[in-house]
């Protein structure tokens, strides 16, 4: 497929740095068995388009037997996307949903008014030894889908529109570009794209969204001759037309980005919303942990523990 045909063979970069409007260093986080690197919220950047979170989990390794157990914990307000290049995650919910994801498949959960997870490496997995390497993000939810009830989508690998031409092959994982639209329901205007760049490929964002940014999770990117090496996100200057080139080990980058939201959004621990009531309400109802009676149950097949409030 000629997915990008404006895109002609050599012509030239008319990027400039001054196109690059925030340049962000994830920090890390050390969850015990594995460290994770947060992109998003950032200090002079809250969200790029309606993502308003960014992780990326590993690359890290474990032996047979051992395995990622995230406990039961909420969230409101938001759309959970996971999505995984390596090993697997078998997410239970509270609306009854016992899923794994593998490498390639998309885990979209969108909390609404509330909902209750936990992600483990699964029974298969733990068999032998095993690697994990992914990304979890947050997409907030307008105002208008904030009190909608729990949600989950699960689309394999196969389902999502992939592009392949002149050294890049790219997947949609959600929203829309380049005239496919990715099978994820989504609440606002929205791309998420999973690129893979063969040394010196070139690849140009898509230009009708509103807000785009890159995340570099393998090799490097060349923009205006400057490179940027993995762990880096870069947020561009809208309306400017932008094009990376790979580095000379090629690259892998998540292109991500759309419409901004309304306004800022209250973040606090697994939380967001449009009002700090909507938190404060959720914290007490979680305290309270009278589940079934409120905005939170525990998963069924594993209501055993939970995450606290801190």
């Amino acid at each position: 497929m000629s997915w990008n045909p404006a895109l002609e063979p050599g012509c030239p970069d008319e990027v400039s740095l001054d196109s690059i409007e925030t340049l962000i260093i994830p920090r890390a986080r050390d969850l015990g068995s594995f460290e994770v690197m947060r992109a998003l919220p950032a200090p002079k950047r809250q969200m790029v388009g309606p993502f308003i979170f960014f992780d990326q989990a590993g690359p890290a390794e474990f032996l047979t037997g051992q395995g990622v157990d995230i406990r039961p914990h909420p969230h409101i307000g938001l759309g959970t996307v996971t999505y995984l290049y390596q090993g697997d995650f078998h997410h239970r919910d509270s609306i009854g949903t016992d899923q794994v994801i593998l490498p390639g498949a998309v885990n979209w959960m969108v909390a609404g008014k509330g909902v209750t997870h936990s992600e483990r490496t699964s029974e298969q997995g733990r068999k032998g030894p095993h690697s994990l390497f992914g990304i979890q993000t947050w997409i907030a939810l307008p105002e208008s889908h904030e009190d909608m009830d729990a949600v989950f989508e699960h689309h394999e690998k196969k389902s999502l529109p992939q592009f392949d031409d002149g050294g890049v092959s790219a997947r949609l994982i959600l929203g829309h570009a380049y005239g496919e639209t990715a099978p994820a329901t989504m609440y606002s205007d929205t791309f998420y794209l999973d690129v893979v760049l063969e040394a010196g490929a070139r690849f140009p964002l898509p230009d009708d969204h509103e807000d785009r940014g890159i995340y570099v999770t393998q090799g490097s990117v060349l923009i205006s001759g400057q490179e940027f090496t993995s762990g880096r996100m870069m947020v561009f200057r809208p309306g400017d037309k932008i094009t990376v080139a790979a580095g000379a080990q090629g690259a892998r980058i998540l292109a991500l980005g759309g419409e901004t939201l309304n306004g800022p959004r209250h973040i606090w621990w697994n939380f967001v919303a449009s009002s700090r009531e909507r938190i404060e309400q959720a914290k007490e109802e979680w305290r309270a942990a009278k589940w079934g009676q409120g905005l939170f149950a525990l998963p069924p097949g594993d209501d055993h523990e939970f995450i606290p409030l801190p």
